[in-house]
């Protein structure tokens, strides 16, 4: 009993110290614990608060860089507010899927923007770019790029060549033609009177036709005319030896070359030295009876000049398709006008399919740093 009794003492004892000891490591880690928790709960509040404004620093730096796709240097924008751009994504990418295309107003980096493809930009929106070294029209014309009064020194322009533009111009004129020699548009005026009142009619011989603007497109409409059997005039500003047709050139062979036309066909580009050039003055050239057709620019006519001289019975109608303000103000007069046949501008629409090798080929000339393809002189307008 005596030495069971001892050794309860001792267990009891050991028990006693080890108990002491588990409780004092208790509640020493456990305040220590607590102190630790104190700090770094403060040191992770001022932590955080520092990460919270990196975050809010780096954050968007990140996503912009995540929704641009890591874009590389020389990506292709197409900058056309008023046109259908699917189809210009997909024919350049048809060709060559490598390009990386963007089109207006998706997220991307300025800086990466080396080409531009263009059609009625926004004023003043290509000196957002200040990698810029190429702009395509994506037309022929490209006097809405040089009317941009901020439009970037040092940068290559560029316009659309494509036979399929000056076919499809061709074929439009001619409707037109043949629409003022048969007189369509008079028996579909009477149509409405529901009068049967047949009248003669002028033939591809009778008339002459002179074609203002002999460039790609005004060659092959002369060309084709011709061939058709019409005669043919040309006027210029330059020398075209290689136009088939007569040529007249400059300011002082204008009143000649209008007082031999018969149907008037306007195909000049829009420039300072062309401005207003169809006016009073040099319409009453024509002869008596002579219409008028223009599918070039609209600030090449005055307005209130063709209106007085259809008016005054010197000329007998015109066919516009492009003006001075695109759409035509609902309140212009040549709404209203019976003698004046307006389209909104669509005698000769570019399709992407067949300009996409073009534009292809200009970007990688670009690229390597050679001669672009069908270069705009700033001078000259064209």
């Amino acid at each position: 009993m005596g030495e069971s009794t001892n050794n309860f003492v001792v267990i009891y004892v050991y028990s006693g110290i080890v108990f002491k000891y588990v409780w004092c490591n208790f509640v020493f880690w456990s305040f220590s614990g607590l102190i630790f928790l104190f700090v770094s709960n403060k040191f992770m509040i001022n932590a955080c608060v520092s990460l919270k404004e990196i975050a809010n620093k780096a954050i968007p730096e990140i996503s912009y860089i995540c929704l641009n796709k890591l874009q590389p240097l020389m990506s292709l924008l197409i900058l056309s507010p008023t046109r259908e751009t699917d189809s210009w994504v997909k024919a350049i990418k048809e060709i060559d899927a490598n390009i990386d295309v963007f089109v207006y107003p998706e997220p991307i980096d300025p800086k990466a923007v080396e080409f531009i493809l263009a059609w009625n930009h926004t004023y003043g929106s290509l000196k957002n770019y200040p990698n810029l070294k190429c702009i395509s029209s994506m037309g022929a014309g490209v006097d809405y790029l040089l009317k941009d009064p901020e439009l970037p020194e040092n940068v290559l322009l560029t316009r659309i060549i494509d036979p399929e533009l000056s076919k499809t111009m061709f074929e439009f004129i001619l409707a037109i033609v043949m629409n003022h020699l048969r007189g369509l548009t008079h028996f579909k005026q009477i149509q409405a009177s529901k009068l049967w009142k047949p009248s003669g009619y002028q033939r591809i011989e009778d008339v002459r036709i002179g074609i203002m603007g002999l460039g790609e497109i005004g060659s092959y409409v002369a060309e084709h005319l011709m061939n058709l059997g019409f005669s043919v005039n040309g006027w210029a500003q330059n020398p075209k030896p290689n136009c088939k047709a007569k040529v007249y050139l400059g300011s002082e062979e204008l009143e000649a070359f209008m007082k031999s036309t018969d149907i008037l066909i306007c195909l000049l580009p829009s420039t300072p030295k062309t401005e207003g050039l169809l006016n009073k003055q040099t319409l009453h050239y024509l002869p008596k009876g002579a219409s008028l057709i223009n599918v070039a620019r609209g600030d090449i006519i005055v307005d209130a000049d063709l209106i007085h001289l259809l008016d005054s019975n010197h000329m007998k109608t015109a066919s516009l398709d492009v003006f001075t303000e695109e759409p035509l103000p609902k309140n212009h007069p040549f709404w209203k006008h019976k003698k004046i046949d307006i389209t909104p501008h669509v005698a000769s629409l570019t399709n992407p399919k067949t300009v996409a090798p073009q534009i292809v080929e200009n970007y990688h000339r670009m690229k390597k740093g050679k001669q672009i393809l069908y270069e705009i002189s700033r001078e000259k307008g064209y």
